[in-house]
C-alpha cells in the first residue's frame, strides 16, 4: 500500500471528500461530441457522461502568447494564472513549484495523493509535482514529413493513419491514448487501497495530429461519411496577418488552397482518433465502477483548446473562432444534476478553482479563475465572466459579449464583427455595416477594457471605429 503521510496526514483519512478524476484532451473542438448533436461523430462512452453531468456548452480557452497554444492553456490551468500573468511567469514555473502553489500541490496539501500521466508540456518537473506520475509526454508525438500537405487530388497519399511504421501515437509499440488509459486503470486500482482521496489528472494527447488511429476505427468514418464545414472555405483572406499562413506548423497539414478532399480525409483521421479516445475513456469509467469508487467522484472532461480542422479555411487552433477557442466541458458528480446544459460562458481553466472548492482547499490569491459549483448547483445564474477574452500572439484579439464577438488583426488593421445568436457559424462581418455602427463602437470600447484588466500591453487605438 501507497502512503504519503507527509503530504496527506492521517487525519484527512476519514473525510468524505471526493475524489478528482481530471480527463483532458487536447485540439478537442466543442462540436466533436454526439450527444452535442453532432452525428457524424461516434462517442457512444463520453455521451454516456453527457447523460449523467452536466455540461458547459460554452466553455473557452483564453488564448496563447505561443504557437503551441497548449502551452498557455496548460500553464493557465496548473498555475491559475490568466493569460498574460501566466505568461510572465511561464520561464519560472519551477517558483511556483517551489512555493507549493500549483494545482496538484494544492490538491495534495488538502489531503489528497496525486496521480499524472500523458502530455504535460508545462515548465517544472511533473515528477515533482505529483506524488506518482508515469509516461510523462511533450507536446505532441513525432510527426514525420509525409503527414504534412495531404492529401493531393490525383496523387497516391504518402500517409497511413494506421501504419506504425510512421511512429507517433505507435511510438513504443502501443498506442499512445491506450497506454494512458492503462496508466488511469492501474492507478483507480492503487487508489482503492489508500486511505486519502485521490486527484488524477489523465492527459491524453489525443486528437492532436498526427492523427493516428487503429484502422478499425477508420473503418468507421468512410470518406463518404465526412462532411464539410457549414462555413469551408478554399482560403482564409487574412490568413496572413493573423499568423494562419503556410509558415504555421499546424496549418500546412492541409495543402493551400484547401479542397473539400483534403479537409474530409483529415476530418476523418481527427474522428478516428477521437472514438479510439472515447473507448479508453470507456475503459477508465468502467474501473472507476468496477471497483466501487464511481459514487464519491468527480469527473470532469474537456481539453485544452479546439481545431478548426476545415472551418473558415484554417486547419490549426491559433485563430479565435469558436471551433479553435471553443471546448466541451462536462462535470460528474455526486448531486451534479443530469443531462443537463448550462450556456454561461465558462474558461475551461475553471476546472481548478472547482476542484479546490470541492476539497476545500483555500484558493491562492493570484488565481484568475473561479469554482463552478454555484452555476452546477444552480445557485448562481449568471458567469463570473460578462465578456470572454481570446488572444494569440500579437496578431490577434478578441472579445465574447452579450451574444457578439468582435476580433481584431492589427496587422490586417482589420476588425470582425459576428451576431452569434443569429450566425453560430461566424460566417457574416457584421463589421463594415452601418446598422452595427455603433455596436462595433460599444464592442471595441469594451475589448479594450477588458485589455487593461487583463494586463495585455498590445495598442489596438488604430483600429478604433470611427
Amino acid at each position: 500500500m501507497l502512503t504519503f503521510l507527509l503530504l496527506a496526514p492521517a487525519s484527512f483519512a476519514a473525510d468524505k471528500k471526493p475524489n478528482i478524476l481530471f480527463l483532458f484532451a487536447d485540439d478537442y473542438t466543442y462540436e466533436a461530441i454526439r450527444a452535442f448533436g453532432y452525428t457524424d461523430i461516434d462517442t457512444p462512452n463520453l455521451d454516456k457522461l453527457v447523460k449523467r453531468g452536466t455540461t458547459f456548452t460554452h466553455a473557452y480557452n483564453m488564448g496563447s502568447w505561443s504557437g503551441a497554444v497548449c502551452v498557455a492553456s496548460r500553464t493557465m490551468l496548473i498555475t491559475g494564472r490568466s493569460v498574460w500573468s501566466a505568461n510572465k511567469i511561464y520561464n519560472e514555473t519551477d517558483k511556483e513549484r517551489e512555493a507549493g502553489v500549483l494545482w496538484p500541490q494544492l490538491m495534495a496539501k488538502a489531503g489528497y495523493v496525486t496521480y499524472f500521466t500523458g502530455k504535460w508540456h508545462i515548465k517544472t518537473d511533473a515528477n515533482k509535482v505529483f506524488h506518482i506520475a508515469r509516461n510523462i509526454r511533450a507536446g505532441m508525438p513525432k510527426d514525420t514529413p509525409e503527414g504534412y500537405n495531404r492529401p493531393l487530388i490525383g496523387q497516391p497519399d504518402p500517409w497511413n493513419p494506421a501504419d506504425p511504421k510512421f511512429g507517433g501515437f505507435w511510438q513504443g509499440g502501443k498506442h499512445w491514448s491506450e497506454v494512458v488509459a492503462d496508466d488511469a486503470v492501474d492507478y483507480l486500482q492503487r487508489a482503492k487501497q489508500e486511505p486519502q482521496p485521490f486527484f488524477m489528472y489523465i492527459a491524453f494527447n489525443a486528437p492532436h495530429d498526427p492523427r493516428q488511429a487503429p484502422q478499425e476505427f477508420l473503418d468507421k468514418y468512410p470518406l463518404e461519411r465526412m462532411q464539410t464545414p457549414t462555413n469551408y472555405l478554399a482560403e482564409y483572406p487574412y490568413k496572413d496577418a493573423i499568423g494562419c499562413g503556410p509558415s504555421l506548423r499546424d496549418e500546412k497539414l492541409a495543402p493551400f488552397p484547401r479542397t473539400e478532399f483534403a479537409i474530409k480525409t483529415h476530418r476523418r483521421e481527427y474522428y478516428a482518433l477521437i472514438t479510439h479516445l472515447d473507448q479508453q475513456i470507456g475503459r477508465i469509467l468502467d474501473e472507476l465502477k468496477k471497483n466501487g469508487q464511481e459514487d464519491n467522484t468527480w469527473i470532469f472532461f474537456t481539453a485544452d483548446h479546439g481545431l478548426a480542422v476545415g472551418h473558415h479555411g484554417l486547419v490549426g487552433k491559433q485563430n479565435m473562432y469558436d471551433d479553435s477557442v471553443r471546448v466541451p466541458f462536462i462535470a460528474v458528480g455526486p448531486g451534479v444534476p443530469k443531462n443537463k446544459r448550462v450556456e454561461a460562458p465558462i474558461y475551461l481553466q475553471d476546472a481548478m478553482a472547482t476542484s479546490l472548492a470541492l476539497a476545500d482547499a483555500p484558493v491562492p490569491d493570484h488565481v484568475f479563475f473561479n469554482s463552478l459549483l454555484p452555476l452546477i448547483r444552480g445557485d448562481a445564474k449568471r458567469s463570473a465572466y460578462p465578456q470572454i477574452y481570446g488572444a494569440y500572439l500579437e496578431l490577434q484579439r478578441a472579445i465574447t459579449v452579450d451574444g457578439y464577438k468582435l476580433m481584431a488583426y492589427p496587422k490586417a488593421n482589420k476588425l470582425r464583427l459576428y451576431n452569434l445568436k443569429q450566425d453560430p457559424f461566424e460566417m457574416t462581418d457584421l463589421s463594415g455595416s452601418p446598422k452595427y455602427a455603433e455596436k462595433l463602437k460599444e464592442t471595441f470600447a469594451q475589448l479594450q477594457t477588458l485589455q487593461k484588466d487583463l494586463g495585455d500591453t498590445l495598442d489596438l487605438s488604430a483600429l478604433a471605429p470611427k
